[in-house]
């Protein structure tokens, strides 16, 4: 009987290593408790806390251009009256996203940030549409606010 249960948790296991990173990014995509959408990209992420700090771990996928490139993702956390009470970014690796690839992120902000709190997310990039050198492409930067929900 234990020998069964363990060939079958290493079958599991096996199985589970063929999963694409592609794929496993599409998943934490479509199951992160915060997602944003807009016309260029998806965004889905996780906030979590520790020895003072605000983790996020998110996904990023381009649905808008031929190639994103120097995508930058800041996050701020603002107190009840406006102030921004820190600030982080991070600059997203690979340099290059085609279109639908998705890349993870994570941005760490030195204050923890407790349910309620206001984060506004800012990321930049540089979009192309695949038009050969004459395609200067369009330097973008697009804001959205988020709270921090009950669970972190």
């Amino acid at each position: 009987m234990i020998r069964k249960a363990l060939l079958l948790m290493g079958a599991l296991l096996l199985l589970g290593g063929f999963t694409s990173l592609s794929d496993r990014l599409r998943e934490q995509l479509k199951t992160s408790p915060q997602h944003y959408a807009q016309f260029d990209v998806k965004m889905g992420w996780d906030i979590t806390t520790a020895n003072g700090a605000t983790i996020i771990n998110g996904v990023i996928q381009n649905i808008r251009y031929a190639t994103m490139e120097d995508i930058e993702i800041w996050v701020s956390s603002v107190d009840a009256n406006g102030k921004t009470v820190s600030r982080s970014v991070n600059y997203v690796i690979p340099r290059r996203l085609e279109m639908g690839d998705l890349t993870p992120f994570s941005v760490t902000l030195p204050t923890a940030a407790t349910p309620g709190t206001k984060l506004i997310f800012t990321y930049k990039y540089n979009g192309f549409d695949g038009g050969g050198p004459d395609d200067g492409g369009v330097n973008w930067m697009q804001s959205f606010e988020s709270a921090v929900s009950p669970h972190v």
